[in-house]
């Protein structure tokens, strides 16, 4: 591709595209034949559903003058995309109808390597494109990220990146010509040599755990879940993303990258098909079943109800009710078979002893039966025998990780669970900050969610104690570190008992409702569920009201909210405007930054506002932040001025 310039797509940079991907969608629609009949589906699908991307940009008013100059870079990143559709193209002509008895072995093989270099190509693309500078929505960026998680599964399966010059060579010649991947020093497709070419995923995450909430320099842009490098890459936790035509999710388990795979690793277990998600193609930990009678994973189906879908991901039949159902035959089966496979995450706990951080051992085995004798109480009939043995696994749980090791080990979770719909407050508060504490030892959280202790926690959150409220409040931002446990508590009815406690607790259970809240908000999916439940009311009133001292909290969250489309409408329409502006003003340093990014996020493209904030005089306190604040808040405050210098559009 060396010395091929984009001056090409200057002035429609929309229209080859756009062309390529209606060209596969009729390819696609004729089906496909040969050995690589389900690679060619599944790609042919991802890139049918990229249509709606490259239309928003065609339709962005601002698209034609940013690709006038063959400099820009959003130009060059379309460039990219387009140069990927065409190799993608070109290699479902090649790979469709192949038939290994009439081309041999080294022929496969190029193909199944040219299927690794396109789909390497089209993550890196899609990762690369400016969404803000085309005025991409949510729901487009959402479903990209999407698609192109689903590609670096399959990515993965065809045997990770390549090398800059090999993925060049590779893209840029036809395939009649196209390079041998078991020449040049290469030893074959499936132990193919690679080298790092840089981390294609530039998304992160801050983490939470332990950071003061409203302290997050870049709090406001946390669009949807995003996670850290390495979790990434070793774990998919974005649902499929399916066309209404596509006949089912099933494993690639006829397609010859499964036999790269067992190459690579000959060691591993064959994880049988009825045991993997159809959407995630992972092993379940939790199963439940849909209405049609099909098994997912709790997490990948309850995000594919959170965006909308009403059909069964595998069946494509409409799902009569959204409950879902644990699996727990399914379950008891899984467990058993990560026992004998050795697959299931080792426990801390081994022939009675713990391993300590020096990687010295501690035997527990006296500490061992004291505990279990503790556990056994809690199922005793007796009400005091309850009490007081709830109130001891409290005590044991907050003293050290072992004890939440031993406590765990010993069985205790599933009745502590049982103990939070115990008519007696002083067991239900126990019960419920013995989870809480259990839960700081990450691998227990696993297991809390493993006994839909989320459900009770709720219950807790609506109608127990205010002590009981707070700590279940706790417990909630606890397990909701985990993205996917962010889906699943999302669901659960979490949010609007968390609402209300952050309207009528007690300041540390507004407090704990505040950070439980904004955590759950990372996740897309959630932020409506917290508009409709009234919080962005709750957080005008700590905004405004004298003697509140939660401005951070509401501040962190509503930085959190603004870029959704529906919390944008409520916080315009709840009067918001004014109040942040007067804290432009007067606010502490970090209230000043978190406010001037709100307000950022409410008047890009909405000429109303920008005229609100005209009208209300924030140019002053603006200019002085631009000059005077913090370097986010410089930014922020800069890239407002911009926008409110810009004349009105008539």
């Amino acid at each position: 591709m060396a010395g091929v310039q984009p001056t090409a797509v200057a002035g429609d940079s929309t229209k080859i595209p756009l062309q390529i991907i209606h060209e596969v969608s009729r390819i696609s629609s004729s089906g496909f034949t040969g050995i690589f009949k389900k690679d060619c589906t599944d790609l042919a699908r991802r890139i049918s559903l990229l249509a709606h991307l490259v239309e928003e940009i065609r339709d962005s008013s601002n698209t034609l003058s940013r690709c006038s100059s063959s400099s820009n870079d959003g130009c060059c990143l379309l460039y990219d995309l387009m140069l990927a559709l065409k190799a993608a193209k070109r290699l479902l002509f090649a790979a469709n109808g192949f038939d290994p008895n009439i081309l041999d072995d080294v022929a496969r093989k190029k193909i199944v390597f040219q299927f690794q270099c396109v789909t390497w190509k089209l993550v890196k693309s899609l990762g690369s494109l400016p969404y803000d500078q085309f005025d991409i929505s949510e729901e487009v960026q959402e479903q990209v990220e999407l698609i192109r998680a689903q590609l670096k599964r399959a990515k993965e399966r065809y045997g990770g990146p390549v090398t800059s010059n090999l993925l060049s060579r590779a893209l840029s010649q036809p395939l009649d010509k196209e390079i041998n991947p078991l020449q040049s020093g290469s030893r074959g497709v499936g132990c193919l040599l690679v080298e790092k070419v840089g981390n294609i995923d530039h998304e992160v995450r801050p983490k939470l755990g332990g950071v003061p909430l409203g302290n997050g320099p870049n709090i406001n842009d946390c669009g949807q879940i995003v996670q850290e490098p390495e979790k990434l890459r070793n774990s998919s936790k974005i649902s499929e993303v399916t066309s209404p035509k596509s006949t089912g999710l099933a494993r690639e388990d006829d397609s010859p990258s499964k036999n790269l795979l067992e190459n690579k690793k000959p060691n591993s277990p064959i994880i049988p098909e009825e045991y993997l998600c159809p959407i995630s193609l992972e092993l379940m930990r939790d199963p439940v079943i849909v209405a049609t009678g099909q098994t997912y994973e709790r997490s990948f189906i309850q995000r594919w109800i959170d965006g909308g879908n009403t059909r069964c991901p595998k069946t494509q039949q409409i799902l009569q009710d959204l409950t879902l159902t644990p699996n727990i035959a399914l379950r008891s089966l899984i467990s058993d078979w990560c026992s004998k496979n050795n697959v299931d995450q080792p426990t801390a706990l081994a022939s009675g002893r713990i391993k300590r951080s020096d990687g010295s051992f501690r035997d527990v085995n006296g500490d061992i039966a004291a505990i279990q004798a503790i556990v056994r109480k809690l199922s005793s009939r007796s009400t005091e025998d309850q009490r007081a043995a709830v109130a001891e696994i409290r005590s044991l749980s907050k003293r050290s990780t072992d004890n939440r090791v031993l406590i765990a080990e010993a069985g205790a979770i599933p009745v502590l669970v049982n103990m939070l719909t115990s008519e007696d407050s002083q067991i239900q508060e126990n019960a419920v900050t013995s989870i809480l504490n259990l839960s700081i030892f990450e691998n227990n959280k696993g297991l809390i969610m493993l006994a839909d202790a989320v459900t009770s926690i709720v219950q807790v959150l609506r109608a127990g104690t205010m002590e009981a409220k707070e700590n279940a409040a706790a417990t909630i931002f606890s397990l909701s570190l985990g993205d996917e446990n962010k889906i699943i508590i999302g669901a659960s009815g979490a949010i609007p008992a968390l609402v209300e406690l952050l309207q009528t607790g007690s300041t540390r259970g507004k407090k704990d409702a505040a950070t439980a809240l904004f955590n759950l908000c990372i996740y897309q999916g959630n932020k409506g569920r917290a508009v409709r439940a009234g919080i962005i009311p709750a957080l005008l009133t700590m905004l405004t009201d004298s003697s509140s001292c939660m401005v951070d909290e509401a501040l962190t969250i509503l930085s959190v909210l603004a870029s959704h489309q529906e919390a944008k409408a409520a916080i315009s329409k709840a009067c918001t405007i004014p109040v942040l502006i007067d804290l432009l003003r007067t606010g502490l340093p970090r209230n000043k930054e978190n406010a001037a990014a709100i307000l950022l996020s409410l008047c890009k493209r909405d000429s109303v506002n920008l005229s609100c904030l005209r009208r209300l005089g924030a140019l002053l306190p603006l200019s002085e932040l631009a000059n005077s604040g913090t370097e986010r808040a410089k930014r922020k405050a800069t890239s407002l001025l911009e926008h409110l210098r810009k004349p009105l559009q008539p």
